[in-house]
């Protein structure tokens, strides 16, 4: 039933990204202030995995998300890591994904490619939450 909830986000937000899209080619000078030519646009995913999850699978997802970079050039850059907060406000987020990209545009090439989507259905059935994040870096 996740696996579900994190589709229809996707499918949600790949929606709104064309909307988007199709809005700012429409107001050129809107446009300059949503893509923010001076900055990187921000895309952080946090997981937390289902307690079954092996060791193995993890570092299988771990790569998998790394060999990302490699098969979409729209990545300007990635990292990650694990979480290692004192606070224990992870609420059970373990990995934290950090893709920087140069524009909306990039944003909207990566969530549909087919690599992407190869990597969710991958780890989808081990996830039991998921957090996603895009900012713009000031």
């Amino acid at each position: 039933m996740k696996i579900r909830y994190l589709l229809l986000a996707l499918v949600l937000s790949i929606a709104f990204l064309s909307f988007k899209q199709v809005t700012l080619e429409k107001e050129p000078a809107k446009r300059l202030i949503e893509t923010k030519p001076d900055s990187v646009l921000r895309h952080v995913v946090l997981f937390k995995f289902k307690e079954d999850t092996t060791k193995e699978q993890l570092k299988e997802f771990e790569n998998a998300f790394g060999a990302l970079k490699n098969k979409i050039p729209e990545i300007l850059s990635y990292e990650w890591g694990l979480n290692n907060s004192p606070e224990g406000l992870e609420k059970g987020f373990t990995h934290c994904f950090f893709l920087t990209f140069k524009s909306e545009e990039d944003r909207a090439v990566y969530l549909p490619h087919p690599d992407h989507q190869a990597f969710v259905s991958l780890i989808g059935p081990s996830v039991e939450d998921v957090l996603v994040v895009d900012y713009w870096a000031n």
